[in-house]
């Protein structure tokens, strides 16, 4: 045993066969992996986003490297589909024949199938699409790739409690006394197969890589930097982001999937309006951030809400600015907006503590005399803050303008306090605060948590 490779080598010497090497993040995934070849992890979760190579390592490599260690073992490996199971059943048996007398892995063609082969030595692998037929067949040791089709199949909580059904009754009914698990999927949804199983009684260890690193990241990055940046960078996964929507990207790319409606901020009782009504206020409040883009890095943005109060008592939602930019940038960008609304606009701003938030305020109100200017510190948490937008919106109180910056800003609010950005909700948090603290608003309220400025 001493001197076969480890999985680690074996991958190495495998990817470089093809000009590749595996990078940070597969290490990890590697090292999992040969945990579970070693024995000492019989459950293990592999939790990734698209195009993060985790089924090149888990379900092409992985199956030649444990049938390597041990000659005799069974394996089944089961995919969404009966094709995508014969995909992964040839790349394994390619790799087998490739690298077969690297591993030591005495194989023969013993049989020609890409769905069922077997070695020499007395090893065995089978590959199924779920609910296929594995009855009489038995493992030590049972991948789980990808086993949701799609985005409608994710959301049908039929599909879901079959899919649950078919691995508890069926898949895992073949598992031998002291044999193995590894299931490998993208997040689609808080109820889907991984999420019934983190919430049952086995203990899985999971690895879980989100595409941008969050607070105390596993792989030791920075927060917001990019899971494997040589083959999607920053930019590539922003626009990604914003092609797909915040729900989409938080589930299957940050593997946080948020069931819909279990948000603090129900969006589906917005309005849309083609035109704002007659306002008898109007007020833009901002969430301050003073970083550009960067490589690597992905800093908050800069915000502006623009609000107005109708006679009856409803806010308008009327513009949102959103951008990211140096300190010398943003405090052009409010004045170009401040001119752009108007001096009838209120202006409401965040306050830092002390003298170095006076100075701020002063240097952000430059060139802004004529127009009225509102600050105060922030105070509270960011779901406290939130709160009485939360009531106006479930009030029925709450429309907003129809425009190109709609379906961003919905996400976000859709998705709060969970998303990965808050920037949108912490600007309308200011705006409505403060419309509905003013002691100036001559219009009737509705009755909501006032917050102390």
């Amino acid at each position: 045993m001493s001197d076969e490779p480890d999985f680690l080598t074996f991958a190495r010497y495998a990817m470089a066969a093809i000009g590749q090497a595996p990078a940070r993040h597969h290490e990890v995934l590697i090292q999992r992996l040969q945990e579970v070849a070693n024995g000492t992890c019989d459950r293990l979760m592999v939790q990734m986003p698209p195009g993060s190579a985790k089924s090149t390592y888990g379900s092409v490599l992985f199956p030649a490297y444990f049938l390597s260690r041990h000659s005799r073992a069974q394996v089944i490996a089961s995919a969404h589909t009966a094709s995508l199971a014969r995909h992964f059943g040839r790349a394994v048996r390619t790799a087998i024949v490739e690298h077969g007398g690297y591993l030591g892995i005495d194989f023969a063609p013993v049989s020609k199938g890409n769905t069922a082969f077997y070695t020499k030595g007395g090893g065995e692998y089978f590959a199924s699409g779920v609910r296929g037929p594995i009855t009489g067949r038995r493992a030590d040791l049972i991948i789980i790739d990808d086993p949701v089709k799609s985005c409608a199949e994710a959301e049908s909580e039929v599909a879901r409690a079959a899919l649950f059904e078919w691995y508890r009754a069926e898949l895992s009914a073949r598992l031998k006394p002291g044999g193995r698990i590894v299931l490998i999927m993208t997040r689609w949804h808080q109820d889907d197969l991984a999420g019934r199983l983190m919430r049952g009684g086995e203990p899985w260890t999971c690895l879980r890589l989100p595409a941008l690193a969050e607070a105390n990241d596993s792989l030791g990055r920075r927060q917001g930097e990019a899971l494997w940046p040589e083959w999607q960078d920053l930019a590539a996964i922003e626009r990604l982001r914003t092609q797909i929507g915040e729900r989409t990207f938080a589930s299957m790319y940050q593997q946080a999937p948020i069931p819909p409606g279990d948000g603090m901020l129900h969006v589906s009782s917005l309005n849309i309006v083609k035109v704002a009504p007659d306002l008898l206020r109007e007020l833009r409040g901002w969430d301050l951030a003073a970083s550009a883009p960067v490589a690597g890095r992905n800093p908050d943005y800069t915000v502006g809400v623009k609000i107005g109060l109708t006679a009856s008592g409803e806010i308008i939602i009327c513009d949102v600015i959103r951008f990211r930019a140096a300190p010398g940038e943003v405090e052009a960008r409010i004045q170009a907006a401040a001119r752009a609304d108007g001096v009838r606009t209120v202006i409401a701003l965040p306050r830092d503590p002390g003298q170095v938030g006076l100075a701020q305020i002063a240097m952000l109100s430059r060139g802004l005399a004529e127009y009225q200017i509102m600050s105060s510190p922030e105070q509270g948490a960011k779901t406290v803050r939130a709160l009485p937008v939360a009531t106006q919106i479930d009030a029925g109180m709450v429309k907003l303008v129809e425009a190109a910056w709609n379906q961003e800003f919905l996400d976000e609010l859709a998705l709060f306090p969970h998303g990965s950005k808050d920037d949108q909700v912490d600007a309308l948090s200011r705006a409505v605060n403060t419309l509905l603290t003013s002691s100036s608003n001559p219009a009737r309220r509705v009755n909501v948590p006032l917050l102390a400025r």
